[in-house]
């Protein structure tokens, strides 16, 4: 029996480029999960026009974090045996979403999460994302790697794949950005099976708003510093990430 694999793309205003983006992944895949979380700007307008995609919807603007959220619980639901989730403002390519996939029953190496990483190797459409972008996604995955064993390139790419039966176990309660880290620790207590595979780096939206005081990159960083820590309490392990944490990696 085949896979049923569903892709998930959380969207939020995201007008300009919500169209060609699914038509583009409707090449790709059978199953498309649009969260739709709050748009404001005509983007629910377009998906009504967009046949063969499913689209669930949040009343209101709820984060990030919420809208994946919704696309776990949905792809439980409905009995999926895989997971894709991918952003839709055109910075993650849609022709890697049957090989992310695949890649959760390779053969020799089968996993719970295939994570994509713009930072394993070069591709030559890639550009150089926002200094403070990349000096925080640097940090943060030294301190992953450094506090929870892991061994990743990137902690906060957003195209990945999850094996569903491996999500019944999650609870996620970060509704925002920070809701990666807060996934990266539950992953790594939970012995999950991680991979990583390359993605092209690009970047669309560099003036891109993470909420308030967050876009103070000193200050967004503290607040992950801190979603990492709340995360061990709860699951009643010792805080492990200081504010010194993966310095070095920063260059």
């Amino acid at each position: 029996m085949s896979k049923r694999i569903l892709t998930a793309l959380p969207v939020y205003n995201e007008a300009k480029h919500v169209s060609s983006v699914l038509q583009e992944v409707l090449q790709h895949a059978d199953d498309v999960l649009v969260i739709d979380d709050g748009s404001t700007d005509g983007t629910s307008g377009i998906l009504d026009l967009i046949p063969g995609i499913q689209v669930a919807r949040h009343g209101v603007n709820l984060g990030y974090g919420a809208a994946l959220a919704t696309a776990f619980r949905h792809a439980l639901l409905h009995d999926y045996d895989v997971l894709v989730t991918m952003d839709c403002d055109g910075q993650h390519q849609p022709l890697f979403v049957r090989q992310f996939a695949e890649l959760i029953d390779n053969e020799y190496a089968p996993a719970d999460m295939i994570s994509g990483s713009r930072y394993m190797r070069e591709f030559g459409c890639d550009n150089a994302a926002p200094e403070d972008r990349r000096r925080i996604n640097a940090r943060i995955t030294a301190c992953l790697n450094e506090k929870l064993g892991l061994q990743i390139t990137d902690a906060f790419c957003g195209f990945k794949a999850y094996r569903v039966s491996a999500l019944a176990d999650l609870d996620i309660t970060n509704p925002g950005y920070a809701m990666p880290l807060q996934l990266w620790v539950q992953a790594a207590s939970l012995g999950w099976r991680i991979r990583e595979a390359a993605v092209p780096r690009i970047y669309l939206d560099e003036k891109r708003s993470f909420g308030g005081a967050l876009d103070d990159a000193d200050v967004r960083l503290a607040h992950y510093h801190s979603v990492l820590n709340d995360e061990l309490s709860r699951r009643g392990l010792p805080q492990r990430f200081t504010a010194d944490c993966g310095a070095a990696a920063a260059g």
